[in-house]
């Protein structure tokens, strides 16, 4: 008896000396942490909604983490353009080796980006309601910010899984507070979307075909043929799960497309709502790499 309650304090004395380990937020909730208040402030001096400059900076940046982001503190994904006199950086994008603006620091990222949006091109936007983010979302495909057909529906998915939003209320003032409130209320569920007659969901952090598959009461092996999958695991953050079987064609207007970094021929799939199959076929002799250009009519 001696011996096991001598363990037992020795044990016990372990416990109270080592500190208790934290658990590590996602990367995409230390980015709001870090980048809210700039956000916030942006809004006031620009009145581009906190929530959309957020969500462009996590899916453009993958939270921080891209090349782009990592050697050009580039989180908005911004090409030079002819106006541009700063520093630049080469990646391939919509094409091989297209220009990219480069900054010193995130925070001139972010100083550029609001800039950008003031131009005339995108001008309409500043008419809607700065609370609105879903049209402010539709504005910025419209206004052509990026050529994916879904980038509006990847926006609107951050916004609405972080609560975003509430960064966008002209009475938010606490943003610690706000940002303790999104780590505590994270959006589980998945809501179904529509293109070109597919529904679908967007992936979200640590998703995987099992999971949405039990969600949405589907058969795993079915889902994952839907989505040309062949093995399952944690699904691409923001990037599409198709609930019913995509199509043989691209979007009308879309006759080609880059596979960019990070991207595959997968990915491209599942960005237009195209058969692996039929992408396949139609370049039989590319390569599955960043910078292949593939056809897709």
């Amino acid at each position: 008896m001696m011996h096991l309650l001598k363990t037992l304090a020795i044990t016990l004395a372990i416990m109270l000396a080592v500190p208790a380990i934290a658990v590590a937020s996602s990367p995409y909730e230390e980015y709001i942490e870090r980048y809210s208040q700039l956000a916030v402030e942006h809004q006031e001096s620009y009145g581009i909604p906190a929530s959309i400059t957020l969500a462009q900076g996590l899916l453009e940046s993958a939270a921080g983490r891209s090349t782009l982001a990592a050697k050009a503190n580039n989180h908005f994904g911004i090409k030079c353009h002819k106006d541009w006199k700063g520093k630049t950086v080469r990646r391939d994008d919509d094409a091989r080796d297209e220009c990219f603006r480069a900054y010193n620091t995130p925070e001139e990222s972010f100083d550029d980006h609001s800039r950008f949006l003031r131009r005339d091109r995108y001008s309409r936007l500043f008419r809607l309601d700065v609370t609105d983010y879903q049209a402010w979302a539709r504005g910025l495909r419209e206004c052509g910010y990026a050529t994916d057909p879904n980038y509006a529906a990847r926006l609107i998915t951050i916004i609405e899984r972080y609560s975003l939003y509430v960064f966008d209320s002209p009475d938010m003032r606490d943003v610690e507070a706000t940002v303790a409130f999104i780590a505590d209320n994270l959006v589980r569920s998945h809501p179904v979307r529509r293109s070109r007659g597919l529904h679908y969901v967007v992936a979200t952090p640590g998703d995987t075909y099992a999971s949405i598959a039990r969600e949405f009461n589907i058969k795993k092996k079915k889902l994952m043929g839907f989505n040309d999958a062949r093995h399952d695991g944690e699904i691409k953050a923001w990037e599409e799960v198709y609930l019913e079987e995509k199509l043989d064609t691209a979007p009308e207007g879309v006759g080609s497309a880059t596979i960019g970094e990070g991207e595959s021929v997968h990915s491209l799939s599942q960005r237009f709502g195209m058969k692996m199959e039929a992408i396949k076929a139609l370049n039989r002799k590319a390569k599955d790499e960043p910078g292949t250009r593939l056809r897709l009519r």
